[in-house]
């Protein structure tokens, strides 16, 4: 391959296999193995290294240290060809990493415009939407799904398995091992504690929508009934595009979903961990 000096730096090591879009920037000591697939635009920045059968979309900004693409943490994992997908216009920071999906079946999904912020992961099989923001340190373990819109704050924990519904947010340092409802907001190990308003007003949801989910919220979550009478109950009563996909989300949770902590349980665990 005859590298262009200004744009594959001389130092980098490409494979011959590799197969480069148009205008396609390369910086020094960058690795891009056998397999791995770059689409028009993309810069890859110094000692990043891209791996496996993994594909960029266009315009991807890689920083320096990332490793896209690597055999994913799971014990199982044999050396299996398995997959990366990613998306077009999205920014991985510095020493991001993103592994690929750990059988055939089954592939590592980002797609587009997301902003992971440096020292963030995603897992094995995990599937991550559009427009989603992972701040620094933000940990999706395997076979995690994370749908569009959401914002995970820094040093969050998302267990394996788990779901996190469209434009959800988690607070920094929260940790989830259950599914987190669409439009919620993450607080502490599990908790929820109200509506993502800002995301929900940023995302041009309607105010007789976001008046509608608040309805919605309290029903489900907050009048101390069970949370299965509560859905059958609102399905009926609840007509908007954004509680239905709250009401369907709840309904198919297969782990179980986070639920309301009180205000004023909030309110005192803030006083404890400040005095």
């Amino acid at each position: 391959m005859a590298y262009d000096s200004e744009i594959l730096h001389q130092t980098a090591i490409i494979d011959s296999r590799v197969r480069l879009g148009d205008h396609v920037r390369i910086d020094p000591y960058a690795v891009i193995d056998a397999g791995v697939e770059i689409g028009d635009g993309c810069r890859i920045g110094a000692h990043a290294h891209i791996t496996g059968n993994t594909i960029l979309g266009k315009r991807n900004v890689i920083h320096s240290g990332c490793v896209i693409g690597d055999a994913p943490q799971d014990m199982k994992y044999r050396g299996e060809p398995t997959r990366l997908r990613i998306g077009d216009d999205n920014v991985f920071r510095e020493h991001v990493t993103v592994h690929r999906s750990n059988c055939e079946a089954e592939e590592t999904v980002v797609g587009s415009n997301n902003f992971l912020m440096a020292h963030s992961h995603v897992g094995h099989n995990s599937r991550v939407g559009d427009n989603v923001i992972l701040a620094n340190g933000a940990l999706l373990g395997g076979h995690v799904e994370v749908r569009d819109g959401v914002f995970i704050s820094g040093n969050c924990l998302v267990h394996q398995f788990v779901r996190i519904g469209a434009l959800a947010f988690m607070q920094g340092g929260s940790a989830i091992s259950r599914d987190l409802p669409p439009y919620t907001v993450a607080w502490g190990v599990n908790p929820i504690c109200g509506l993502n308003t800002v995301g929900l007003r940023r995302a041009g949801v309607s105010s007789e929508s976001r008046i509608e989910l608040k309805k919605l919220y309290h029903r489900l979550f907050r009048s101390g009934g069970s949370l299965k009478e509560a859905l059958a109950e609102c399905a009926d009563e609840f007509k908007s595009r954004e509680a239905a996909g709250l009401i369907g989300f709840v309904t198919e949770s297969a782990r179980g979903v986070c639920r309301d902590l009180r205000r004023g349980e909030i309110r005192g665990r803030h006083e404890e961990a400040t005095e």
